[in-house]
């Protein structure tokens, strides 16, 4: 059984502005500067530490992971109460999860967030019934662009590797799917610093209208490579 397996923050949904109203009611709490949301959009993809890692960067602020932690209890506490203010999923997505369910999909998340936080997200947004699995960032000891998480969540959505297909918005996600021997897809309107047509993905969609004919492409593409 294949697998559609898809990055959360910047492909599913648009988040932005929850996380960045969380990241700077954190940095100024701490007593630094709030960071614009352009810069913000950089910093996103490989889950909340290493989101206030790049914070304190920007704000020339030295630091160890000593520090990382109170700042991450305080971010977890704030996101999850303001978690979808915001946050709705993209244009097309509900009506593209339901037709590939119809046609036989397995469906399933792959996010460096935290799994905490991505099942109350798709609980808030009446997106987890869609899903067989969810792999957050700590799901397992590794995350992206590590394979492990990837493979984890086809294993966990009763699929197979082979025919299944990614699909994000960054070169975490590329990279992961490269590392787990799958194709990837890519969405242009994600959170990502470098340009996805840049970084090489199998296809790249402008919106979700554009998934089925990608994945059907790419599908066709992997039943001939087996002939």
């Amino acid at each position: 059984m294949s697998v559609l397996v898809f990055d959360l923050d910047g492909t599913l949904v648009s988040s932005m502005e929850d996380l960045v109203a969380t990241l700077n009611a954190v940095m100024t709490a701490a007593g630094h500067a709030e960071i614009p949301k352009e810069d913000v959009a950089n910093m996103v993809g490989m889950g909340a530490r290493v989101l206030l890692q790049r914070g304190l960067d920007f704000n020339k602020v030295s630091w160890t992971e000593h520090d990382i932690e109170p700042l991450y209890r305080d971010f977890l506490e704030h996101y999850s109460a303001n978690i979808a203010v915001h946050t709705r999923p993209f244009e097309g997505v509900v009506a593209a999860l339901e037709a590939f369910r119809n046609d036989g999909w397995k469906l399933a998340v792959c996010t460096n967030k935290a799994e905490k936080l991505t099942l109350t997200l798709l609980d808030a947004l009446d997106l987890a019934r869609h899903f067989d699995a969810v792999v957050g960032g700590d799901t397992f000891p590794s995350s992206k662009p590590q394979a492990e998480p990837l493979l984890g969540a086809i294993r966990r959505a009763g699929g197979e590797v082979e025919g299944s297909i990614m699909v994000g918005d960054s070169e975490t996600d590329i990279k992961a799917a490269r590392n787990a021997g799958i194709p990837v897809i890519a969405v242009d309107f994600g959170y990502t610093p470098v340009p996805v047509h840049e970084l090489d993905p199998d296809v790249v969609i402008s919106h979700f209208d554009e998934l089925p004919a990608a994945v059907a492409g790419l599908a066709k593409a992997q039943r001939s490579a087996m002939a």
